[in-house]
């Protein structure tokens, strides 16, 4: 299984561009990229199912044990491609910024979509992506969008709804582009300093991402309950 530093730096060569031009008229585009690559695979990378199916194995079939271990490890990789995107001082900063974008929505939509795999969702159901794409957002961000009223409902409640709906899916993907870019726009800021010391640079932006990952996957982890949970 490929290191997590080798994940980094994989995502940073070939996931990068994939966001390198990011329109919010473009958004749907992109993600579909990302859930493409998070869910099937790139490269060394397995996809999500794969590796929870690897996980679910190590830790004897218990899905409670194997989704820790699922976030875990997702943490370390957002630790680890954000360090390796980020490094070079600020003459990469243009580049860098736009391929982090890219690698954070990989590796969280990986996470998430790992984590629904265990739990009977199934991952290539367009009602379940919209709903792994929307976990992106976080708690917070969801909550202050349904109460604003620019979201209907939560991600639980669209994986199982009882039709796709287009508009929603669009919906979603415009408001998580637009908060994945606000946060590399809000790392921008703590970085523009300290990455005129390139080393610190990287730590700064690994632990920014290894934290946002933890949150997604926590947000994930309570909110796509088991289906069998729910009747299905």
């Amino acid at each position: 299984m490929p290191t997590a530093q080798g994940v980094g730096r994989m995502i940073a060569r070939g996931i990068g561009p994939v966001a390198r031009n990011v329109s919010p008229q473009a958004a749907g585009g992109v993600l579909r990229r990302v859930l493409e690559v998070a869910i099937d695979g790139y490269g060394k990378l397995p996809g999500a199912r794969t590796a929870a199916g690897r996980q679910l194995q190590r830790h004897s079939g218990d899905v409670d044990d194997a989704i820790e271990s699922i976030i875990n490890h997702h943490v370390q990789l957002a630790s680890a491609q954000g360090f390796v995107i980020n490094l070079g001082g600020v003459a990469t900063m243009p580049v860098a910024i736009p391929a982090n974008l890219a690698g954070v929505a990989v590796v969280q939509t990986r996470m998430v979509a790992a984590m629904a795999h265990l739990r009977g969702y199934d991952v290539n159901d367009l009602r379940v992506r919209t709903a792994l794409v929307m976990c992106l957002l976080g708690e917070e961000q969801v909550t202050k969008r349904i109460s604003a009223g620019s979201l209907p409902t939560s991600p639980m409640a669209i994986a199982t709804a009882p039709v796709f709906d287009a508009a929603l899916d669009a919906q979603v993907a415009e408001a998580v582009v637009a908060d994945l870019v606000g946060r590399i726009g809000g790392k921008n800021v703590a970085l523009a300093v300290t990455r005129r010391v390139p080393l610190l640079g990287g730590g700064v932006a690994a632990v920014i991402d290894a934290m946002a990952t933890a949150q997604v996957g926590a947000y994930a982890k309570r909110e796509l309950v088991r289906r069998r949970a729910l009747g299905h």
